[in-house]
């Protein structure tokens, strides 16, 4: 059942074999999770890499699992604004499954597929614009791709939308003053500034809606039909 505010743990790196495979635990209980998972008695450094192992208490004996690398990133300022715990192991699709299947036997849930970016959207890490980018930027497969979608992640839309909302409140908020106070001999907004900010906006909001047209084709492709003799 999906909840925002347990704790969730999932691999975060690609499915397959590899050097370095990544379980990402985030929630108010990681370092506590992350505590049982490990033989380290020690209280994680915020932002400091530890070498440690996991180590599998359930059974009779003390098993270690793997050799690990653990990042502990404190909320707010972590990915999701969650508490978070990294845990670098080999990248081994056995030993990565049987280190989240640890986590979810000491109470972490399995996490739904997106739901560390879910958790920064909800937490004010991240606004839908740069949530959709990381998307993106996952399922890139051309340099174009990634980079328009990593503009996109570092908020170059959202200011470019910023701007024209705080243009256009700024207009509205002249307007009104000029409304509510007519015989007070102030002038709030001068003759044609008005149309002249409309204009302005208007021609801010269709660049947008240009690169927006652009960068859909870029990141979706289009189908070319070739029709004709050789």
């Amino acid at each position: 059942m999906f909840a925002p505010d347990d704790t969730i743990v999932a691999v975060a790196t690609p499915s397959g074999r590899g050097g370095l495979g990544v379980v990402r635990l985030s929630g108010p209980h990681a370092t506590s999770l992350a505590k049982d998972l490990l033989d380290h008695s020690a209280p994680l450094l915020a932002r400091h890499a530890t070498v440690s192992r996991i180590v599998d208490t359930g059974g009779p004996s003390v098993e270690a699992v793997d050799r690990v690398v653990a990042t502990f990133f404190p909320r707010p300022g972590s990915y999701t604004g969650d508490d978070v715990v990294e845990i670098s192991a080999h990248g081994s699709p056995v030993l990565l499954e049987r280190i989240v299947a640890l986590a979810c036997a000491r109470g972490a849930r399995l996490a739904e597929p997106g739901e560390f970016t879910l958790r920064a959207y909800l937490n004010g890490r991240l606004d839908l614009v740069q949530a959709e980018a990381v998307a993106d930027l996952v399922d890139a497969v051309t340099p174009l791709q990634a980079r328009i979608a990593f503009d996109q992640l570092e908020g170059t839309v959202t200011q470019a939308i910023g701007a024209l909302e705080t243009d256009l409140f700024d207009l509205v908020a002249r307007l009104e003053a000029s409304l509510d106070f007519p015989d007070e001999g102030y002038h709030f907004v001068e003759p044609g500034m008005v149309a002249q900010g409309i204009a302005s906006i208007r021609e801010g909001v269709a660049a947008l809606l240009a690169g927006a047209s652009r960068g859909r084709l870029i990141r979706e492709g289009c189908q070319v039909v070739i029709l004709g003799k050789p």
